[in-house]
Order: C-alpha cells, then structure tokens, then sequence
C-alpha cells in the first residue's frame, strides 16, 4: 500500500513538472516571438521609421543621453533641426524603439491640446504613484478629471491671494536665518572676506524654506525646516524625494526597475526601503491632519458656521463636500492625501529650484541684479518688514506683483533654465499629426516625398523638449541662449507661435493639469491656450517673487564655485566636479551695507 501511494506520489510529481516545464516553454516561445516580431518584423512596418532622423553607430546605443543632458543638449536640438528639421526619430532605451522628437509648435500643439490621447507612459505613472500615490500628477482620464473637478475651487485667485502671508513669513525666516550664519560665520575664507559675505549653498536653503511654505500653505503644517531638519514629517518627505529621486543613477538597474517596478520590493532594494518607510511617517502623521480637518469642518458645521482654514487641505476639503458637487465625482481621503503629496512634490522642488536659478544668474549678471535691486527697493514700506500686518504684506504683494522688471526676469529666469527640462507622452491610439511646414518622409524605394502630416502609431512615445522650445534661437533671436530680460519688451513675431501657457514657454505645461480659466488670460498664449496648465502656477509665481523681493533687498549674491546643470528628474544644480555630492549651488552671500 506504502509502495502504491509512493509510486502515485511519484507520478503526480513527474505530471506537475512536466506540466510546468510546457508552461516554461510556451512563456520562453512567446517571450522570443515577441522579441523577433520587436526586433525584426516590427521595424518595417514602424511608421515612425519614415522620419528623418540621426543614425545610431552601435545596436544597442541610443540618442536620449544627447537630447536630456541640459550641458549640451541645446548644440543637440539645434543640430537636429538644421540636419533633420523639426519633426525627428530619435533611438529610445531599446533597439527596436523609435521615439518622435518634436520641435514643431504645430505638431506639439496638436500632441498637448490631445491629452486623452497623448499621456504619460505607465512606466512613469508607476514611478510617480510608487512615490505620491494616484494624484493629479500620475492620474490620468476620468480619474485626473474627477480630481482636477474637486482641487480647482481650492487654487482660485482668492485662495491664492490668502496665502501671500504665508509666502511673507516664510521669506522673513530665511532672511532672518541667513543672517544669523553670517553674524556667527567664523574661519572665513580669504574670498569670503573680500567679498564681506559667507558661501552659502543656496539650493538647499531655498528647498527649506519652500517645504516651509508648503507645509504652511498645503495643510496648516509646521515643517519649521528652516530652522533645524528634525521634524518627522520633514524628514519623511526629505529622504523619499531625495534619495528615492534625486539620487536616481541612471544604471541598468534603474532601467529595469522602472519596467518591472515590482523587483524592487521582491530585492528589497535601498530604494524601496526608504519610500516605505517614509510612506509609513507619511500615511500616519499627514493621514491624522486630514482627519483633524474634517472634524473641524464638521465642527463648524454644526455650529451653523464656515471653517476658515485658507490652507490647500481646507480648501480641498470643503471642495469635496460641496452641494453642488455630485456623490459620484467626490474623492477619497486617500485621494486627498495624494494631491497634498502631489502638490509638496511639485511645488516645493519646482519653485525651490526656480529661485535658486533665478539668484544664480543675478549672481552672473550683476548689473541685472543692481537693477531689479533698485526697483525693489524703490517700492519698499518705510516700516520694518517685520512690523507688517497681513493686510499691509498683502497691498505690498500687490505691488510687488505688478512690477514689470521683476516680471520680465522671472519669465527670463524660467525660459532660460526650465524646471522641468522635458517631459514625454505615450500615443494611446493611432494619430494623425500635423506639421507647420513639410516634413520628408522615406518611401517603400528607398526615396522620399514631402507631406504635411506624419502617422503616430499607437504606442510609440513622443518627447515634449521644454528646453528646446525656450531656448530655439530661430524663435528667440540670436541671442536666446543668453540671460536678457528686457527682450520680453520687444519679442521677435516667430515667439507669438510658440506652444506654452506661461509667456509663451513650456515652462509650465508638466505639472499637475487644470484647464486655462480667463481669469488668468494675461499668460495664455495662441496654440495652446485652451490647452492644460500647471495647476499651481498662480501659487507659484506669488511665492517666487516674494522670495525674491524679501532676499533681494537684503542680501547681494555673487558667484563662489563653478556651478553646472544636471537633469535629475528636475534640472538641479551641481558644482562642477563634484556631481556624487549631490545638487547644491553654493553663493556668496553679502547683506546689504557691506562691502
């Protein structure tokens, strides 16, 4: 009987393996299908093949190094449009992979008035969601609809405007804190001596101050990041974006994971390690804010009165309950808690690195920074700064805003030097794209015709080059790569045509989407103004110049360490040399009455 059930149990094991051997096989015959039919038959019938476009010298080599480096992918732009014109194919990650590299306005017009059918790749949902969760920015469709539905109301104009305190405040600390380090400086070097400032690496210091602010503004939160980097929250969201971001090699292996994101949590790698961790402080500390705002809500409800919470969370919150917002478009507490991260996640870097820009190249134009010195200062209260009521900083941000130097070096600022150095899209379908002039398309002989529109076929991935648009020199003039504010006085008639929702860049056209309202008319542009815009553009700029007028009018900033650019999810700021240390962009920092 023993024997009987051995042998039985022997047969069984035999089937199962063989069973899982076939199934082995029919996996390995389906995978090596795939690939010929990538890797031989698809090529020949890859519309996208019939774009001009530069050669690759070895098979697995391709072009996307040349096309995202930001220290030289201004040569790579222009270079293709005079070799190739504006609509190219470029090599993507793999062999088989041919990518559009548009710098036609018309076609990148069609592709971002389109967006249900041009979005992001999954591979980047994945990555964006594994970090902030389903938010504005990784949600697409009905999903980014129903949330883009509920967080409008929030970023009104008069939401905004009752964050200017906010903004104010914060800008004070900074101030007040840099000028404790150069009260208490010791050991000074001999340049820092001459100059009669302190080196200071302004990239992190600014990124303290807008996780301040945000904190502040997004859920009524006390970072208190720039006076000391302790706070649990604080630190949750620092190492998740930091080192799960802005430390992103670019190695195979962060190829692959970003393909088969699953294998970081199945190796536990360093990586995934930090993002749980920190989703843990995340979930269990901002989770109870939202929690505490609801009842307070409820609260004031009860009480037949209006919870006066002017933070994005009150905001949101009493979006999502509104009378006129119907049960079936409201959203969850865990979509509430991905919009705040989606928000922290792009306001604070984006409007961080943009100051750090902006001082950066006040620093390397110093007679632009005399300049927009004296007007700032010509508008400043007799009373401290310090002595203002929230009324008083709100009639100074008013003035402040409408400055027209300042205006024309912000929108220099973030023309020259995006945040967001390119972006790409994914066709979900088969399109159709237009083109501003014809494009020479290869034919079945081996020659070519002209045509004014090019197939897109359904899966293949397009790159919108941010950078490209704003630093075209045969849009811009000969002088576009340079740092010049006054030529927004007299823009060349090409500009006018250019795609973009902020003075006529892309700048803004990455971030987390609403539709253009005519309230915000004046930085509209012809070709995609009825497109989507960056969601916190308003909220933005306000705390952009706020900064600066504060900062600006205290301090006078002069180059230290040779400094590069690095595009890192963002482009961030390097010393030259010295990349593994990470972004920073060290300053010298001179108060004002000093030589």
């Amino acid at each position: 009987m023993s024997s009987s059930s051995s042998t039985k149990q022997s047969k069984d094991m035999h089937s199962l393996l063989q069973t899982l051997l076939s199934l082995l096989a029919a996996v390995v015959a389906a995978g090596c299908s795939y690939l010929f039919y990538l890797i031989v038959l698809w090529p020949r019938h890859d519309p996208l093949r019939r774009l001009p476009g530069p050669d690759v010298h070895r098979w697995w080599r391709n072009h996307l190094n040349a096309v995202l480096d930001p220290s030289r992918s201004p040569r790579v732009h222009e270079k293709l449009i005079k070799e190739f014109g504006r609509n190219v194919r470029i090599r993507g990650i793999f062999p088989w992979e041919e990518r559009l590299f548009t710098q036609d306005p018309v076609t990148l017009a069609h592709i971002m008035k389109h967006s249900t059918i041009y979005e992001k790749p999954w591979q980047s949902r994945v990555l964006i969601s594994s970090l902030i969760g389903v938010g504005m920015l990784a949600a697409e469709g009905q999903v980014h609809k129903r949330q883009r539905r509920v967080a409008t109301p929030a970023f009104s104009v008069q939401n905004m405007r009752a964050l200017v305190p906010v903004t104010f405040r914060t800008g004070m600390d900074l101030k007040n804190r840099w000028s404790e380090l150069i009260s208490q400086a010791q050991d000074l070097s001999e340049d820092e001596k001459k100059c009669g400032g302190v080196k200071l690496d302004v990239c992190h210091w600014v990124s303290r101050a807008t996780f301040d602010v945000i904190g502040l503004a997004g859920f009524d939160y006390h970072f208190n990041a720039i006076r000391d980097e302790s706070n649990e929250l604080f630190m949750a969201y620092k190492e998740m974006f930091e080192i799960a971001v802005s430390q992103h090699t670019g190695k195979l292996w962060d190829v692959v994971v970003l393909y088969f994101p699953e294998l970081d949590r199945l190796f536990r790698t360093e990586r995934f390690k930090v993002i749980q961790k920190s989703q843990e402080v995340i979930n269990r500390v901002a989770g109870r804010l939202i929690q505490e705002k609801k009842r307070k809500i409820e609260e004031a409800e009860k009480a037949d009165s209006v919870y006066n919470g002017k933070d994005l969370l009150s905001a949101l919150l009493k979006s999502n309950i509104a009378v006129d917002l119907p049960p079936d478009q409201r959203i969850s507490d865990e979509d509430i808690l991905n919009n705040i991260n989606t928000f922290l996640f792009a306001g604070s870097d984006t409007s961080s690195l943009t100051v750090t820009w902006l001082f950066f190249l006040l620093a390397k134009y110093p007679e632009i920074q005399e300049r927009l010195r004296t007007d700032l200062k010509a508008i400043a209260p007799a009373a401290p700064l310090d002595t203002l009521t929230q009324d008083e900083v709100a009639s100074l941000y008013n003035i402040i805003a409408e400055l027209p130097y300042l205006e024309k070096v912000l929108k220099e600022t973030l023309r020259l030097i995006p945040p967001v150095h390119s972006s790409i899209r994914v066709a979900t379908q088969d399109d159709v794209l237009p083109t501003s002039t014809p494009v020479p398309l290869r034919t079945a002989d081996g020659g070519t015709e002209m045509a004014d529109s090019f197939v897109m076929p359904k899966g293949a991935l397009v790159h919108v080059p941010i950078e490209a648009f704003n630093l075209d020199r045969r849009v811009w003039g000969a002088d576009g790569w340079t740092f010049n504010p006054d030529r927004w006085d007299n823009l060349p008639e090409a500009v006018k045509s250019q795609p973009g929702l902020y003075s006529n860049t892309l700048t803004f056209s990455a971030g987390p989407r609403v539709r253009a309202r005519p309230s915000f008319a004046r930085h509209r542009s012809r070709g995609l103004c009825h497109a989507q815009s960056c969601i916190g553009l308003k909220f933005s700029i306000i705390e952009i110049k706020m900064f600066a007028f504060i900062l600006l009018t205290n301090f006078k900033f002069a180059l230290a360490d040779p400094v590069g650019k690095a595009n890192v999810v963002l482009t961030r700021p390097y010393v030259v040399g010295k990349h593994k240390e990470g972004s920073q962009c060290p300053l010298f920092v001179i108060p004002l009455g000093e030589t």
